[in-house]
């Protein structure tokens, strides 16, 4: 009888065991407190420029002595053609760059750089940082 007996004992005891282990606990984490700053700064940072990955439509690109004198005209005459889109001068050393739109998708950017074509022949689509508020449709 004991020889019975003994196996199913230990049988039940294992079967209630795991429930034991599962105890609730606590859980400390320790961090720099300047990890906290830190995220605020990220916040603020995006909250003052949000942008999002999208598409821009690039009509000037050039280096040289006159590359921003043109790059600046460029935009001007783009400005006055499109005056409800924006227009973007940049400059990655050595070369002046002017870019137009903020497309979210690349067929929203091809389908106004067709209309483009007509005043500025050599525009292309590029991936940029856009304006999450001047997406355009």
């Amino acid at each position: 009888m004991l020889k019975k007996l003994l196996p199913t004992i230990s049988l039940l005891f294992s079967l209630f065991m795991p429930s034991f282990a599962q105890d609730r606990g606590n859980i400390e984490i320790i961090k720099d407190p300047q990890i906290d700053t830190l995220v605020q700064k990220h916040i603020q940072s995006n909250q003052l420029q949000p942008t999002i990955e999208g598409y821009r439509i690039q009509i000037y690109f050039e280096s040289g002595n006159q590359a921003r004198t043109l790059a600046n005209r460029i935009k001007e005459r783009f400005e006055q053609i499109y005056p409800d889109k924006g227009a973007y001068l940049s400059f990655n050393e050595p070369y002046y760059r002017v870019r137009v739109g903020d497309f979210r998708d690349k067929i929203s950017a091809e389908a106004f750089r067709q209309l483009l074509l007509q005043d500025f022949p050599n525009a292309f689509i590029v991936p940029d940082h856009v304006y999450f508020e001047k997406i355009e449709n």
